[in-house]
């Protein structure tokens, strides 16, 4: 009689699991969890950039300073662009520091995820912080020139007025525009491999779109709030301000906030969405 009772099956409770529908909510409590392993990719980020390099950091200037070069031969020297009245090379240089940090954030973010296959597929963390940490690592880069930018405003005589305060605002803004677009090519380069080809003329198509090698007067002011709904418009016209005392971007800020605030909602949903396919698709 017991081993009868023993052999009865034992009625167990079942689940079903199912993969999520729709758009996802984002979970910043899980994403604030996980910020140490924000910090470990963005630390790890930065040594395989620089590991076994010849000249290291130096990198972080050769770039800017070679681009600065260039635009001071062919748009301050032969086509006399104007520059606001700063000498034209701190002029595009004081451009250039900006520009690199958010064109470096875009490309490096676009491929994040197929770099990171091995981990995706394995481990589960809040994909996010791939691209993220591909955000954070030029900032390294960002600092070294930086301090050749001030030390180039020294050389010309120009000292920062008190609106240099202001300045991490705009390296906030310059970051969160890349992280915005760096979560839109991120996902899609996933699903899409041929995207990543279009990365490089996107950046490039950006460059002379956003004030890089003029100025942001030459634009008409009927224009201008159009102008800004590049973001990059008021960094770069914004890291001028603060820095050389031309004047500030105005109203296209306004334009500008709110066209960051699109990317980055806009971004972060539509990863999430996609998030819950990387690891099949990838």
């Amino acid at each position: 009689m017991a081993d009868t009772e023993q052999q009865q099956p034992v009625n167990l409770p079942e689940f079903t699991i199912k993969p999520a529908a729709g758009w996802l909510p984002i979970d910043l409590k899980e994403l604030w969890e996980y910020r140490e392993l924000l910090y470990f990719f963005t630390w790890r980020d930065i040594k395989i950039r620089y590991k076994q390099t010849l000249l290291g950091f130096a990198w972080a200037v050769i770039q800017p300073l070679m681009t600065m070069i260039v635009f001071s031969v062919f748009f301050g020297g032969l086509a006399k662009v104007s520059s606001d009245g700063v000498p034209y090379p701190l002029f595009s240089f004081a451009a250039l520091v900006p520009w690199t940090l958010f064109s470096e954030g875009i490309t490096r973010s676009s491929n994040s995820m197929l770099t990171n296959e091995r981990i995706i597929t394995k481990v589960y963390f809040p994909r996010m912080l791939i691209p993220a940490a591909s955000i954070l690592s030029p900032f390294v880069d960002f600092c070294i020139s930086f301090v050749i930018l001030v030390a180039l405003a020294l050389y010309y005589g120009v000292i920062p007025t008190a609106n240099v305060v202001w300045l991490p605002v705009f390296v906030i803004l310059a970051m969160l525009t890349a992280l915005g677009i760096g979560l839109w090519v991120s996902a899609l380069n996933v699903q899409y491999r041929d995207f990543q080809y279009t990365i490089p003329f996107i950046v490039q198509l950006l460059l002379f779109a956003s004030p890089v090698a003029y100025s942001v007067s030459i634009v008409p002011a009927q224009y201008q709030l159009i102008y800004g709904l590049n973001p990059m418009v008021s960094v770069i016209g914004g890291f001028r301000w603060a820095l050389l005392g031309i004047s500030p971007p105005g109203p296209m800020m306004l334009v500008s906030f709110v066209m960051v605030l699109a990317l980055l909602v806009s971004g972060a949903f539509y990863f999430r969405r996609m998030e819950q396919t990387f690891a099949d698709v990838i």
